[in-house]
């Protein structure tokens, strides 16, 4: 068998503008992949796209909105490979004991991070290549709850089992999810700066690995599953040890 490669591959980041989206869309790059990215805000996709390069190119889209994610897809053309990052997590966590939650806005944690996912599987489905690869993103808090986090590990589950039951749905295109442990994005940035490495080191200190990952070491993880062509329907779990203590 021919050896795989992104050479000449189209790559679609949703989410794909901040954070381990843009490094995922940068290793994509790396490989010789065209890129289309997309996010929520028209300015940081056009200042995305400037840094990305001649290879790249992307569109705002509101990934809540069914019809601007279709929108996307019908300019896209081709994909061979969809990746979701796209994520409003809100609060890193919630002071909120679950007798006292919100149910009416609880289910908006669901909003962009799953139901975004499913909206942008369902709308390129119609331009994937049927030997490409859909790879999801959830979070580590899906195996380690945190106290105040109970929705944030539900939800993080539920793209877990939608990974897997969409692996076996939608074969031979290929279904996985990478779940990130504690990743230095600008999400931490809501911590004061003058507290925050002494916060993300107390935060780090148990893990086998006792640091925050970097964007650009998780975006190898993405790479391997769009190229991984016997893998799917797994979930990679790269988070330093954090899910094992």
């Amino acid at each position: 068998m021919a050896a795989n490669t992104l050479n000449g591959k189209t790559v679609a980041v949703i989410g794909g503008t901040s954070g381990i989206g843009y490094a995922v869309a940068e290793a994509a790059l790396a490989e010789g992949a065209r890129v289309i990215v997309g996010s929520s805000n028209a300015a940081n996709v056009d200042s995305a796209v400037q840094r990305l390069g001649a290879s790249a190119s992307g569109w705002a889209l509101n990934a809540r909105d069914e019809a601007e994610v279709g929108a996307f897809f019908e300019r896209t053309g081709p994909l061979d490979h969809l990746v979701f990052s796209a994520g409003d997590w809100g609060p890193i966590f919630t002071p909120d004991h679950i007798a006292e939650l919100d149910l009416a806005a609880a289910g908006a944690v669901f909003d962009v991070r799953f139901w975004g996912a499913v909206a942008a599987i369902k709308h390129a489905l119609r331009v994937l290549a049927p030997d490409g690869s859909i790879t999801l993103t959830g979070g580590v808090v899906s195996r380690r709850p945190a106290k105040g986090g109970a929705l944030k590990s539900v939800m993080c589950g539920a793209i877990e089992h939608l990974a897997q039951a969409l692996a076996v749905d939608l074969a031979p295109l290929r279904v996985n999810m990478v779940c990130p442990g504690l990743i230095h994005t600008g999400v931490w940035n809501s911590i004061p700066e003058g507290e925050r490495d002494a916060q993300l080191l107390e935060m780090t200190k148990q893990q086998p690995l006792p640091r925050m990952g970097a964007p650009s070491e998780i975006a190898q993880a993405y790479l391997y599953a769009m190229l991984a062509r016997f893998t799917t329907g797994q979930v990679l779990v790269v988070d330093g040890g954090r899910s094992l203590v």
